[in-house]
């Protein structure tokens, strides 16, 4: 039987004092998120942000293997932000967590707050700076595109855990040596990482391909197009 130790933390984790600290970190991350979201949202981006979405949902459901007995799932700040932007991609990973949590039971009521830190806030975040400092990569290509993808996500779910780690520190079980967590969240998360970073390329990559424009990072370059006549000159 496989456990899953993605990110979704659950009930009783974390003491009453840090839960309500962290719903307070996420309520105003995300009010800051929907007013900048406002100014980002338009006709192609508003029905990419519903299909980023479902295709989060969907994606969150299906746990793969990273070692014999674990099992990881898709974060999916980083693919959020690269396709819609941080603002609308905290808003999509947000919106997946609160109906995991109120209809599926994936993730505690309580810990509500800390996952949406550590994957819409964090993790988005994470993705996306590290995508737009190597934007320059992500213009020459698809394969450029595809590796920035690549790496944006590994560091998001890295990032992510970190946040865990810092949560239980301040409000976890004090009877687990943080050192030992730490390790083994941190090192079973680079290795779900590589996961993440494999379907968040594949899925940019696709998306690349078809329609270079919906994808935010590569707006305001002035060379969205070059991934599609570079791959029309190669056919």
């Amino acid at each position: 039987m496989s456990t899953s130790v993605a990110m979704h933390m659950s009930d009783g984790l974390l003491n009453a004092t840090t839960s309500m600290l962290f719903i307070g970190v996420a309520v105003v991350g995300l009010a800051v998120a929907a007013s900048r979201a406002r100014a980002t949202l338009d006709d192609r981006t508003a029905p990419m942000a519903g299909l980023v979405a479902a295709f989060l949902f969907a994606t969150q459901m299906i746990n793969f293997p990273v070692l014999p007995g674990v099992s990881g799932h898709l974060l999916g700040g980083a693919l959020a932000a690269i396709l819609v932007g941080p603002w609308v991609g905290a808003l999509c990973v947000s919106i997946v967590l609160v109906v995991q949590a109120l209809v599926f039971a994936d993730g505690g009521i309580t810990a509500l707050g800390a996952n949406i830190t550590n994957m819409a806030l964090i993790g988005t975040a994470a993705g996306f700076l590290v995508a737009l400092a190597l934007r320059g990569i992500a213009q020459r290509g698809r394969v450029g595109l595809v590796s920035v993808a690549f790496i944006a996500a590994v560091v998001n779910t890295v990032l992510a855990s970190l946040g865990f780690v810092v949560e239980f520190a301040m409000g976890g079980e004090t009877s687990f040596p943080l050192g030992a967590v730490a390790a083994t969240v941190v090192g079973v998360h680079g290795l779900i990482g590589i996961g993440e970073g494999v379907i968040t390329a594949l899925t940019v990559g696709a998306v690349a391909a078809v329609r270079p424009d919906l994808v935010y990072l590569l707006r305001g370059t002035q060379r969205p197009l070059e991934l599609r006549t570079a791959e029309g000159v190669a056919a």
